[in-house]
């Protein structure tokens, strides 16, 4: 069984603009801490084997310079792997989906006591975003599908079978599922928010995100 409320409340979100080389970048991370050793967790997130019982199947070369395509989803090269070395490890890929690409950069961190930390940051061009788009869901549009795998790493490490990516779909459509899509994309408002976007447009976009995830109506 998930416990909703815990899981929202276990993620830390932020979002922030920056420049690189002159581009503006959209920056969004995502973290939690999980009660299992750093290298049960590095192969969790690093094995073809293991990544589709949390988040999606996979195919391709999961080595620095191979690509990889997830099921559905995006693809991409592997730019950097670093193994856990003195209780730290961290991985960097291209994220390209829908011709565009964009980056993410996986980090861990041995927290002590048998625990370990996951941070995910993810890199756009912000020219490479529609503006209606990133007016109409704001950073929540990919942040609220990084909780979800958050999510899915949780249940898998815990392993108690209770979601996969099998049934995530019919689940998002239970009480449980919807409270979780309202309370990630809340999440991502006050992140929003945070940023110094004007609150009630973080307000209308986390709206609109949770709809698109659950296709409920904003209020309920």
């Amino acid at each position: 069984m998930v416990d909703v409320d815990a899981q929202i409340a276990a993620v830390s979100r932020a979002y922030r603009t920056e420049s690189d080389d002159g581009e503006e970048m959209h920056v969004q991370s995502v973290a939690q801490e999980y009660a299992s050793g750093i290298d049960d967790v590095w192969d969790a997130v690093t094995s073809s084997e293991r990544i589709p019982r949390w988040f999606l199947p996979i195919t391709g070369q999961l080595r620095v310079g191979g690509r990889y395509q997830l099921e559905g989803n995006a693809g991409g090269e592997v730019l950097e792997c670093d193994p856990p070395v003195d209780g730290r490890g961290r991985y960097r890929a291209t994220w390209e989906y829908g011709g565009g690409v964009s980056w993410i950069v996986v980090e861990l961190e041995d927290i002590g006591e048998g625990a370990t930390r996951v941070e995910l940051t993810h890199f756009a061009r912000t020219a490479d975003i529609p503006d209606t788009m990133w007016d109409q869901f704001g950073p929540g549009a990919t942040g609220v599908g990084w909780d979800g795998g958050l999510l899915g790493l949780a249940v898998h490490l815990r392993g108690d079978g209770t979601l996969s990516p099998v049934n995530v779909k019919d689940w998002a459509a239970t009480d449980d599922g919807k409270r979780f899509y309202r309370g990630a994309a809340d999440g991502w408002a006050q992140a929003h928010a945070a940023s110094g976007v004007e609150h009630g447009k973080a307000r209308r976009a986390a709206d609109a995100t949770y709809a698109f995830y659950t296709g409920a109506d904003a209020a309920s």
